[in-house]
């Protein structure tokens, strides 16, 4: 018998033409077959002239569109299509890793919960995980308020190799004592895991992350560096590529997200009349609550895609499979000092000129600098310019590699901010104030103006702009407050030297992006409000005034020792409040508190 056509006895030119007209709306945002026709009839009148060509009926034609795209992913919605598009040709190669570390995907994905900020003010999250694909093991995982950046990626790799302590309130069952991790083998060979949790601490040595300007930024890739893990790129545009962590996202919001206050949904279809209103759970109580879910509910979960090869039958948990690993590979502690925690932090090669050092309308000066001032660093492939670490989420200060190592510099106007802000907090009253006065750069009437837009904002009496504004400066804060979410603030001792980055001995302060703050997208959902302009400038002229009485009074007297002392005790306590970085023990700065 002859085997009968898909599209039966349908014109060929027609077919070719429906063809072409599928393919080449790919891309593009989806219609209606109604539209498609249309476009076919325009193309057949282009190739074969007015007429020459006739259309078949609509409801045949329709049918012709099915047969043509059916199998083929020409049809259905442009994120159907899109993920269709970038399949790669069969037949497929799975990802394969045979040990611990070998291969470790990142990537971030918007977290479908409403968080609590500040003053009531609510928002979306971005959730960022490192996924160990021999183990499937979750590395590390953090919540951001406005988005995951190049400093938050890199972040992930210093919490993958630093153990997960045991939280006051977590059942015992969630420690390493008690999982099926070899532990007595292992802390002979590393004391930090005496307290840590059944999550594995696995050095990776290479990523695969995408093409977003996260993880291909200068920052991530000289993080990676300093840590000896290579970066290697997916293609463009492929999801399967990094197919693991895609599936992971989707367990995530399965087995923890839908269960939250404030769930909403991974579209608009799906979200309910009031979920702002049901969120309840603050940034940092997420994050602990994720903390736990991840040892508890993921760590310890069958997947039925773990299998050890010497029992393919029986799947197996990450910790089992870590286990099992781990016995062949080994284990190497890698503790991080202090100077691995600046070393991750955005860097910028900066001049040190005789007002010290300049960027992002901030000047930045310490008596340390003197010796330097006006002179080259030895690096002459930078320009004779020194390296300047930054934290964006904590502009006050700055470190600079010296030759007898790091420097902190204060920045100068730190003592008339009483409030914690963040760099997108500075950038958006200096914007304010260039649309009036220029680019001229005003450090002292700018830091009045931000220290009221804060205490303002903070108090509910400010417009719904400035109130997200210092929202999301103070959820930087809130990330490092030693309270935990479901129990008292005692903690045990320090597992490793501490910084605010979410490690053991300290609590995660949210960063942003490595290359500075990225001024084009930071308000993309704020609403502009004129009347906040003139508030600003108000402030402005008043800043000023106040800031020329504070020249005043630091020329009319000189700090004495006892005076410098007390200052630099006041900055500190300050430092934990504003959610910076700190290079000592944030355990005992939260027990002095």
């Amino acid at each position: 018998a002859r085997e009968r056509s898909a599209v039966g006895r349908a014109d060929e030119r027609v077919v070719a033409a429906v063809r072409k007209v599928l393919e080449g709306q790919r891309e593009r945002s989806t219609g209606t077959l109604v539209r498609l026709r249309r476009r076919v009839g325009w193309l057949l009148e282009e190739e074969y002239g007015p007429g020459a060509v006739a259309l078949p009926p609509a409801s045949t034609f329709n049918r012709l569109v099915h047969a043509v795209a059916d199998g083929q992913g020409l049809l259905g919605t442009a994120a159907q299509r899109r993920w269709h598009a970038s399949r790669p040709a069969p037949p497929f190669t799975p990802t394969v890793a045979l040990r611990p570390g070998e291969l470790v995907m990142l990537d971030s994905t918007p977290l479908d919960v409403m968080a609590v900020l500040d003053d009531g003010v609510t928002g979306r999250l971005e959730l960022c995980i490192a996924l160990d694909v021999a183990t499937r093991s979750i590395c590390a995982a953090v919540v951001r308020p406005v988005g995951t950046t190049s400093v938050d990626a890199a972040m992930l790799l210093a919490q993958m190799v630093v153990p997960t302590a045991m939280r006051p309130g977590w059942d015992k069952a969630l420690s390493m004592q008690r999982s099926v991790i070899p532990y007595e083998r292992l802390i002979a060979l590393d004391a930090r895991l005496e307290q840590a949790a059944a999550r594995p601490v696995i050095m990776p040595e290479t990523v695969i992350v995408d093409q977003g300007r996260v993880y291909v930024s200068a920052s991530f890739v000289s993080a990676c560096e300093s840590l000896g893990v290579s970066v290697q790129p997916v293609p463009p545009a492929n999801g399967p590529a990094k197919g693991n962590v895609e599936r992971t996202f989707r367990a995530i919001a399965d087995g923890f997200s839908q269960y939250l206050p404030g769930h909403t949904g991974s579209d608009v279809s799906q979200r309910g009349a009031a979920a702002e209103q049901d969120a309840c759970w603050s940034l940092t109580q997420l994050q602990e609550l994720l903390d736990e879910w991840v040892i508890c509910g993921w760590q310890e979960r069958r997947h039925e895609a773990l299998r050890h090869p010497m029992m393919p039958r029986v799947a197996v948990c990450p910790n089992e499979m870590w286990a099992a690993l781990v016995a062949l590979t080994g284990h190497v502690p890698v503790p991080l000092s202090a100077d691995d925690y600046v070393e991750l932090l955005p860097l910028r090669w900066q001049a040190v000129n005789d007002y010290g050092i300049r960027f992002g309308y901030r000047t930045y000066g310490h008596p340390g600098l003197n010796p330097y001032r006006r002179r080259r660093s030895p690096r002459a492939d930078k320009n004779g310019r020194w390296e300047v670490h930054h934290n964006p989420y904590d502009p006050n200060r700055v470190w600079v590699r010296l030759p007898e190592g790091w420097l902190e510099v204060p920045w100068v106007h730190a003592g008339a901010v009483r409030r914690p802000f963040t760099a997108f907090t500075f950038d958006h009253v200096r914007r304010t104030v260039e649309r009036r006065h220029g680019r001229e750069e005003h450090e002292a009437a700018i830091a009045q103006a931000l220290d009221t837009l804060l205490r303002r904002a903070s108090q509910g009496l400010g417009s719904r702009r400035e109130r997200t504004v210092a929202a999301r400066a103070q959820a930087a804060a809130q990330m490092t407050d030693p309270s935990p979410a479901t129990a008292p603030p005692q903690w045990p001792a320090p597992l490793a030297p501490g910084a605010s980055f979410g490690l053991p001995g300290s609590f995660t302060v949210p960063l942003q992006d490595a290359d500075g703050w990225d001024t084009d997208d930071s308000l993309d959902d704020i609403e502009d409000n004129q009347d906040d302009e003139d508030y600003l400038l108000a402030a402005l002229a008043d800043g000023q005034d106040a800031a020329a009485g504070h020249a005043d009074e630091a020329e009319a007297s000189e700090p004495t020792a006892e005076t410098t002392q007390d200052q630099a005790a006041e900055r500190t306590l300050d430092a934990a409040g504003a959610g910076g970085m700190r290079i000592y023990d944030p355990y005992q700065e939260a027990q002095a508190w």
